[in-house]
Formats: structure tokens, C-alpha cells, sequence
């Protein structure tokens, strides 16, 4: 497996946590009987700041891992794997682990700082792959 597919796999594994990491406090402010309906309606309650940051900090991650994931396939698959890329992949990943606490902590603007070195790093593989 590339580097770059190690690094795909730990960011999915990532998403898994930040799952949690939001499913677990929406649960416990939202109640059972809401997250397990058809959603059809609002909830009754509202979530905290810090628990619905966390939803959108997931959400967003799954956004990102759209192009990353592109990324890392098209690199494996043309054999374009070096050093680069490899700095690339994890620059995202461990930028996607600083973005969680960041958001989830209302940092601003530093979320956006961390979350632009993801996509740039992002970015900058998928141009790679073109050369």
C-alpha cells in the first residue's frame, strides 16, 4: 500500500472518530427519542455550540475527503508516489486532526488556517498527478 493510501485509510478511520465524537454528545443533548425518529420535524432541544461545531467539523471532513480521496487513488494508480506526495497526504491528515479541536473550540481564524494547509495539500497532489 502507497503512503498515500495508508494516509486515506487513517483519515477514513478519522471520520469514524469524529463520528463519535459528535454522535455521542447530540445523543446525550438531543435526546433518544429524537435521533432515532425520521427527523422530520426540528428537535425539541437545541444542541450546544461546542456539539453542533463538531457536526459541521464532520461534515466538512466528509467534503474533504471527496478530493483527497481522489487524490490519493489517481497518485497510486499512476505510480506517482514520491516524497511529495507522501509530506501531502499526511499534511492532511494531520491537519484534519488539528481542524476537529480547533473548530469544535471556535478558534478562529485559525480553523481556516488548518483547514487551507488540507486543501492545499490536497491541491497540490492532484496537480502532481498531472505532471
Amino acid at each position: 500500500m502507497t503512503p498515500e493510501l495508508t494516509a486515506l485509510t487513517l483519515a477514513a478511520l478519522l471520520q469514524v472518530v469524529q463520528y463519535v465524537l459528535y454522535a455521542v454528545p447530540a445523543n446525550l443533548e438531543l435526546g433518544t427519542g429524537y435521533t432515532t425518529s425520521a427527523r422530520d420535524r426540528a428537535p425539541s432541544k437545541q444542541m450546544s455550540d461546542r456539539t453542533a461545531r463538531l457536526g459541521r467539523a464532520m461534515d466538512n471532513h466528509f467534503e474533504g475527503l471527496i478530493l483527497f480521496t481522489i487524490a490519493c487513488v489517481v497518485i497510486t494508480l499512476a505510480g506517482k508516489s514520491f516524497w511529495f506526495t507522501t509530506i501531502c497526504a499526511f499534511t492532511y491528515l494531520g491537519a484534519r486532526v488539528l481542524y476537529i479541536p480547533a473548530y469544535a473550540l471556535g478558534l478562529r481564524p485559525w480553523r481556516s488556517y488548518i483547514w487551507a494547509l488540507g486543501f492545499l495539500a490536497t491541491l497540490l497532489m492532484l496537480l502532481t498527478a498531472l505532471l
